[in-house]
């Protein structure tokens, strides 16, 4: 399963916040942020992950995420 969301994350500081709640979470295979583009998609590849636990490991960190 992909899911794709919109987010505000700006940087790889940014991205080393986020590592290890996204890291935490066992249905997520593979992650990564293509900060070069306007919406700065986070794409999230995993095993029976729900778009609820992407955005609430993010939440917690300071970070919003908009299914895309």
């Amino acid at each position: 399963m992909l899911l794709k969301f919109k987010t505000n994350i700006k940087c790889t500081g940014c991205i080393a916040t986020i590592t290890p709640e996204l890291n935490g979470l066992k249905e997520v295979k593979h992650w990564e942020v293509d900060l070069a583009s306007t919406d700065k998609v986070l794409t999230v590849e995993g095993e029976n992950i729900q778009s609820s636990q992407v955005k609430d490991a993010l939440k917690s960190v300071g970070y919003q995420a908009e299914e895309i």
